[in-house]
């Protein structure tokens, strides 16, 4: 390697370098058409990234747009009792079938592949990280617009395989005010960068609460840092939301469909705008 290689023109350069990159992308099933494709992901959990996941889904469904979701937290998956899916995803050798949500989003999840939906999936981390891969070398997922990850929280096997062999267009972080989650933020968005993966902004959820009789913004988990960390990381803020009791109770109902998106409008248009979807 020359002295003097950066490493960024690996897949033009003609040398015989023993550090050239070699790409670790997988092709998608032959049956799926996928314009972009998004992860959202945070450094902690229970911050609400599966809950905002599927929100962001419904919004742009809403818009016109075909979405699909592949649920990557493989041992805590929520997607499909976000929606309210029970049917069982079928397939043969080579490709599995996706499964539609009432309106029509396509999703795949270990819980669509488990006798019971309480059944533990007691694997380690590398069998969990293949299984994420093969809901995108295996899954026929058709034609979509947009295609939205939930990753499982931190910065372990999943989300390094994710990036390392599904091309991304892009991540949003989700957060919450907490000292401890703008520590885990900086993890999540210096991962993103390390791996080349362009950050489409963070989402403050939980970030407030408003008094029902005053309408006075409480701040529950204390004030919230998310200029000041987004400042330092010079990422663009998409959203700091509310805390809304509505979104947890219809996830557990399975109606996360009936759900007024309305409050994602300007973050799903700067998403849209940062992906470059058309």
């Amino acid at each position: 390697m020359s002295q003097n290689c950066d490493q960024s023109q690996c897949s033009s350069c003609q040398s015989n370098c023993s550090q050239r990159k070699v790409s670790l992308k997988e092709p998608a099933n032959k049956q799926s058409h996928i314009k972009k494709i998004i992860s959202i992901m945070s450094g902690k959990g229970g911050v609400g990234k599966s809950s905002m996941t599927a929100c962001i889904a419904v919004a742009l469904q809403q818009k016109g747009y075909r979405v699909g979701i592949l649920d990557g937290d493989i041992t805590g998956p929520s997607i499909p009792k976000a929606f309210g899916v029970t049917q069982k995803a079928v397939g043969n050798a080579n490709t599995i079938d996706c499964v539609k949500t009432k309106t029509g989003i396509s999703i795949m999840s270990a819980n669509l592949m488990l006798d019971t939906e309480d059944m533990p999936v007691i694997w380690r981390g590398p069998v969990i990280a293949g299984a994420v891969k093969q809901f995108w070398t295996d899954v026929a997922w058709g034609e979509l617009d947009v295609l939205l990850i939930d990753m499982p929280p931190g910065t372990g096997d999943v989300p390094l395989t994710v990036f390392q062999t599904i091309p991304l267009d892009g991540v949003i972080i989700v957060t919450t005010p907490q000292d401890l989650v703008s520590l885990i933020v900086k993890k999540s968005y210096h991962m993103a960068e390390k791996m080349s993966v362009p950050i489409c902004g963070i989402i403050e959820n939980m970030s407030y609460m408003v008094c029902p009789d005053c309408g006075k913004k409480l701040y529950p988990f204390g004030q919230s840092k998310l200029y000041q960390v987004a400042g330092e990381m010079k990422m663009d803020i998409l959203a700091q939301l509310p805390i809304q009791p509505d979104i947890a109770a219809l996830c557990d109902e399975g109606n996360i469909e009936q759900k007024d998106v309305s409050f994602l409008e300007e973050a799903v248009e700067k998403i849209i705008e940062k992906i470059k979807l058309s």
